[in-house]
């Protein structure tokens, strides 16, 4: 099932044009409950901390909280006085106890390699939070100094598959959130698996073949190997305890984003959008398109930042937590021009009149002339009798007007006389 993308039209930005009216489709998002295995069932190797195949090996003050044990050898050596290790459970070499142990760690690992990959092509865990589900890689490892997280709750469950080898980095270490347990984190490791020094490891480890922890390393889980050794050095190994009966199930959630109409933003002005989303465990985000300037934050889901550039843009955000199918929908978020002074221009240039400072009449001349200013100003601009302000045209005629005006006065004088 697929969801119909939301698409969100905002108002148009372009100045001069018409703001066009918002508008929605959507479509009811598709959301299926999956129900998946609960944790991979260990049966009679559950009370297990430690359990090899041919020797189990330690050196220096080891504490083992939970039982050890050696099937088909015998050799179990470093936990016998001081300053050995200790163990708070049973130790059992080769007997028929450990014998059904390793039986049933066959089948967890095979249990666990059989499961269907949520994903693929996994290698480097560093930096990573992962929602529960299936994970894949050829080899898998955590740089050193390294952290990965894993974020869920009670009931949610991880398999890593491991193809070939395990390698947990030196002073690297594993978190996990949300109620979450190591009960139910499990790696499935096609060879052997490495734990650093001073790592913090979570999970059961399921090796076909050996597995070290080196000096210092803490884990929270199980290490057990089906054909090789087990080797250890001043570690602290403790299985988990309280964890679901085998057999149990869960039930996840797929996702449903359920946020809706973005805001518009403006260019240089802080900007925000939270996108929300509905799902157990709860998704992750991530978002395609987005705006320059703008960023998701893939745990809440917000769009937050500065706008750079106007314009409107197509957006798309996916919510992912392991259970398909993720969800997707598609916004258009415009970002308006920031805001610029203009000037509003009046309706006609208004006309006042403006006196030149210091400007005189030229003796014999015409008296002062007022000529309108355009424009703007104040005042009267006097007649100096060059530099007219007046067009070339419009002060010829007007100094023939003015040349008509004298001679038909002069006129008039001369025939006032004769009479």
């Amino acid at each position: 099932m697929t969801r119909r993308p939301r698409t969100l039209v905002l108002l148009a930005t372009t100045i001069g044009l018409a703001a066009l009216g918002v508008a929605g489709t959507g479509a009811t998002s598709a959301s299926a409950a999956t129900v998946i295995d609960g944790p991979v069932g260990l049966g009679t190797a559950a009370p297990y901390s430690v359990l090899g195949a041919s020797t189990v090996t330690n050196t220096g003050p080891t504490v083992v909280t939970g039982d050890v044990g050696v099937s088909p050898g015998t050799a179990i050596t470093g936990f016998d006085g001081a300053p050995g290790g200790t163990v708070s459970g049973t130790i059992h070499r080769g007997d028929a106890v450990a014998d059904r142990a390793q039986d049933a760690t066959t089948t967890a690992y095979d249990t666990a390699a059989s499961l269907t990959p949520t994903t693929t092509g996994l290698t480097e865990l560093n930096g990573r939070s992962l929602a529960p589900g299936v994970y894949r890689g050829d080899f898998l490892q955590l740089a050193g100094g390294g952290a990965l997280t894993l974020a869920g709750d009670a009931d949610s469950v991880w398999v890593f598959q491991a193809g070939s080898t395990l390698t947990i980095g030196d002073a690297s270490r594993i978190t996990i959130t949300g109620g979450a347990s190591s009960c139910n984190v499990f790696w499935q490791v096609g060879s052997s698996a490495t734990i650093g020094s001073a790592a913090q490891f979570q999970g059961t480890v399921l090796a076909r073949q050996s597995i070290t922890a080196t000096t210092g390393a803490t884990v929270a889980g199980r290490l057990l190997a089906r054909a090789g050794a087990v080797t250890l050095d001043t570690n602290t190994i403790t299985a988990p305890t309280g964890c679901p009966a085998d057999g149990t199930t869960t039930e996840t959630t797929a996702p449903e984003i359920t946020s809706g109409t973005p805001s518009s933003g403006t260019v240089g002005t802080e900007y925000s959008f939270p996108v929300t989303a509905t799902g157990s465990p709860a998704p992750t985000y991530t978002a395609t398109g987005l705006p320059d300037g703008l960023t998701i934050d893939s745990t809440t889901g917000v769009v937050s930042g500065t706008p750079t550039t106007a314009g409107t843009t197509t957006v798309t955000v996916t919510a992912d937590n392991g259970t398909a199918p993720a969800d997707t929908a598609t916004y258009v978020i415009t970002i308006r021009p920031a805001a610029t002074a203009s000037a509003v221009p009046s309706a006609a240039p208004s006309a006042t009149s403006s006196t030149t400072p210091g400007a005189t009449t030229p003796a014999g001349g015409p008296s002062a002339t007022t000529v309108p200013v355009v424009g703007g100003g104040t005042g009267e601009l006097a007649y100096t009798g060059s530099g007219s302000v007046l067009p070339g045209s419009l002060a010829a005629a007007a100094l023939v007007l003015t040349g008509a005006v004298v001679l038909t006065a002069r006129t008039r004088r001369r025939r006032g006389q004769t009479r």
